[in-house]
């Protein structure tokens, strides 16, 4: 046999002769070699065994597999299989081989009798090719060579390279729209007439921002974060985020095309999963039996009730983050330094965002092995079905994970927080933080390009400084070193296959896990550039920076640092695309709120339209959101404070007997909400349900295949209506088991017959 020839490489420790782990080893092989397994063994450091399965195998697969409607003519007219179909298929046999002992291969590595089994790296052109198409930097912006990496990845591996090339190049689109709208927002920087008003608000005294040691402060003292505020939350931003909730629909549909397009190309349209499964088991044992189809509504609603309560983990501890805040800005307040005291909501903020990306790391990690015991709980009969299990599990722990912290700051910071004279605390001591006097929004736009920037340099700094750093200890301690020959001695010639195999082994280990990790991190980075991009339009423009990075590091790893994934067959990117559907319809629902609640949008129309000089008279000269400002603030009397609050000293030449408290609609006498605060919340949900429907509208429009009970979502009741409806639809399936089985039980015994047919040919 030549090195090329050589299908898997199983490793293992030297084991004392006559151990029980070398004799379990010596039985797994012995079952291979039963089979028609060509078995090479080299011993170094570690025990090395080439395997290499009959071409028998290969031939009753192209027979089962090669023409799904209807039985080959001849099955020993059969063409070269394809490399990534044979390495799969070899793999499905290792892990199927059962010893005498009723052990697989995954029980023999877990008990260490295996430590690695691994397909080997090309060395020839196919290889060569993707190094110099795919890898190289100066190739940064060309559009990936799919069907090479089809060729030796698989499918599956092919069609995430396909997605994300696709998906950012037209988050280019999207970048050059957030990019513009940010530089419109510099053009109302100074030019603002709501900012004009704070920076000349010089007599307007407001309430101190915490009970202790905060001052009486003027609120021009927010000049420059009031235009920096103005330059993200201006009629621009609405209508971007109208825009990327189309944008988000449009690269669903095209995606569709384009992925219908390359399966044809691929001839995969009639391939079925199902039946390729039940084929390589029947290749590998005659006698092979399908597992059933299972569902137990006990164990679904045990698990339910196990993901609620993990979900309710998840909201708790972003409960403890919003804490933090509180606590952290009493602190900061009172610190003896002037520039904490000063900045004490930026410097909360800040370090609240740092924490809160802390805790996304560690939880990530933590809601993996959750999902994973939940999956296991529920006993799904394939592999596929584990991981579509698997990814919803996942994806919504990380979506509550990413996103409650910035649903809090979005739609409850400073909402409910109470007034002055009567604030809501947590442990009646520490009262809620307010947004800052500017607006709620660009507490939000800091909050996301912390963790956007942090989230994506350091992932992709560590995502190829692990592995990298991985590599060079594994060859630096795995590498014999070199015998010295003796005087005389002819030294010995090295097998070919030797340094293939150790230098493949040297590289690092890859798992089931590792394309579903791309594909997570891909998800959540589009659930942030879609769902607030009101917030923080320069978010696609990060995501597609990132992107262009995060190809050619995937491509860096998977050729020059990890092992050859095992390539896998797939006509589609799976429950991942349900999940793009899902997060295109948080992302209505998200950037409506944002503008409707979290932006100063809503009450600047209504006072121009109700209560602005425009009203009364028609001046072209005016502008209509003149006098906003004062419109926006509310009269407190000092003697309305709490006993326990410390009043500080009136700033000079100022009337002690009532101060004005920004950004709230009360009444001067009882503090009770005025009618104009009705008027912004009737126009709040007004907005809302028009931007839901022109977003759904245009959704529609785009021709967009949405189940029907996802257009019910326009208002709260129907939202939650809505999520009723999933849980229901997954909680009862579709078919029922014995319907699925009897199926299941016919496929089954047409391949059988096909493979007696097949075997009775040859004989």
């Amino acid at each position: 046999q030549t090195e090329e020839n050589w299908d898997f490489v199983l490793v293992s420790d030297i084991h004392e002769m006559g151990s029980e782990k070398e004799i379990k080893r010596k039985k797994f092989l012995d079952e291979l070699s039963k089979k028609g397994f060509t078995i090479k063994k080299i011993e170094d450091t570690k025990l090395f065994y080439g395997v290499c399965a009959p071409q028998h195998f290969f031939q009753k697969y192209q027979c089962l597999l090669r023409n799904p409607d209807g039985r080959p003519q001849n099955p020993n007219a059969h063409q070269n299989i394809p490399v990534t179909t044979r390495i799969r298929i070899v793999h499905f046999i290792l892990q199927n081989t059962v010893t005498p002992d009723f052990e697989k291969l995954q029980d023999l590595m877990n008990k260490k009798v295996f430590e690695a089994a691994f397909p080997l790296h090309e060395k020839e052109e196919l290889r060569k090719l993707l190094k110099d198409e795919w890898v190289r930097w100066r190739l940064v912006c060309k559009q990936e060579t799919i069907e090479n990496i089809r060729r030796y990845f698989g499918e599956k591996v092919a069609l995430y390279f396909a997605w994300l090339g696709w998906y950012t190049y037209l988050l280019g689109f999207a970048a050059v729209l957030g990019v513009l709208t940010f530089v419109a927002g510099f053009t109302v920087f100074s030019s603002s007439q709501v900012s004009k008003e704070i920076c000349e608000a010089n007599a307007t005294i407001m309430c101190p921002l915490c009970d202790q040691k905060c001052p009486f402060w003027v609120l021009s003292d927010t000049c420059t974060y009031a235009k920096v505020t103005q330059m993200i939350d201006n009629e621009a931003t609405v209508m971007f985020a109208m825009l990327m909730a189309i944008w988000a629909t449009v690269f669903l549909e095209l995606w569709k095309r384009q992925r219908a397009t390359v399966v044809t190309h691929w001839d995969l349209n009639g391939w079925d999963e199902e039946e390729e499964e039940l084929a390589m088991g029947l290749i590998n044992n005659l006698q092979h039996e399908p597992r059933q189809y299972e569902h137990s509504y006990w164990r679904s609603t045990v698990v339910l009730i196990l993901v609620l309560l993990m979900i309710a983990v998840l909201i708790g501890i972003a409960h403890a983050l919003v804490i933090y805040r509180v606590v952290a800005m009493a602190l900061f307040t009172q610190s003896g330094l002037e520039l904490l005291r000063e900045h004490a909501n930026t410097m909360a903020v800040l370090t609240g965002a740092v924490l809160h990306y802390i805790t996304i790391v560690v939880m990530t990690k933590v809601n993996r092995r959750v999902a994973l015991f939940l999956c296991d709980l529920e006993k799904p009969r394939t592999l596929s079905q584990r991981e579509n299990n698997f990814t919803v599990k996942i994806f919504t722990f990380q979506f509550f994970t990413n996103f409650f912290s910035l649903i809090y700051i979005a739609f409850f910071l400073g909402r409910i927080n109470g007034r002055p004279g009567h604030y809501v605390r947590i442990a009646g001591q520490w009262r809620l933080e307010e947004c800052h006097p500017s607006g709620c929004i660009t507490d939000l736009f800091i909050q996301m390009a912390v963790i956007m920037v942090l989230k994506q340099t350091i992932n992709n700094v560590m995502e190829y400084l692990i592995p990298w750093i991985s590599h060079k200890l594994r060859k630096k301690h795995k590498r014999p070193k070199k015998r010295s020959v003796m005087l005389g001695e002819e030294e010995e010639a090295e097998d070919p296959c030797k340094m293939q195999w150790l230098s493949n082994y040297e590289l690092n280990e890859v798992n089931v896990f590792s394309l579903f990790n791309e594909f997570l991190e891909m998800m959540i980075q589009y659930s942030f550039t879609t769902i607030f991009v009101a917030a923080f339009p320069l978010a696609p423009l990060l995501a597609f920076i990132n992107n262009v990075i995060e190809i050619r590091t995937d491509a860096l790893k998977m050729m020059r640092l990890h092992r050859r994934m095992v390539p896998r067959k797939a006509k589609d990117i799976g429950i991942w695309l349900q999940v793009l559907e899902a997060i295109g319809i948080l992302a209505v629902i998200g950037n409506g709120l944002v503008i409707a609640i979290t932006s100063d949008f809503i009450p600047v129309q209504v006072y121009k339209y109700m209560y602005s000089p425009c009203r009364k008279e028609n001046s072209t000269v005016t502008d209509c959101s003149t006098g906003y400002i004062n419109n926006s603030l509310s009269t407190f009397r000092i003697q309305d404070f709490e006993p326990h609050s410390i009043v500080p000293d009136m700033l000079l030449a100022f009337d002690r007997d009532k101060i004005e408290e920004y950004r709230d609609y009360r009444n001067a006498d009882d503090y009770t909400y005025t009618v104009q605060f009705w008027h912004i919340f009737a126009a709040r949900l007004a907005f809302l349900i028009l931007f839901e429907v022109s977003a759904q509208g245009g959704r529609r429009g785009l021709g967009e295949g949405l189940d029907p009970g996802a257009s019910d979502c326009l208002c709260f009741p129907q939202h939650v209506a809505l999520c009723v409806k999933l849980i229901a639809a997954w909680y009862i399936p579709d078919v029922p088991m014995a319907v699925k089985n009897e199926l299941l039980g016919k496929k089954h015994n047409d391949l059988r017959k096909e493979v007696r047919w097949v075997m009775s040919w040859k004989v």
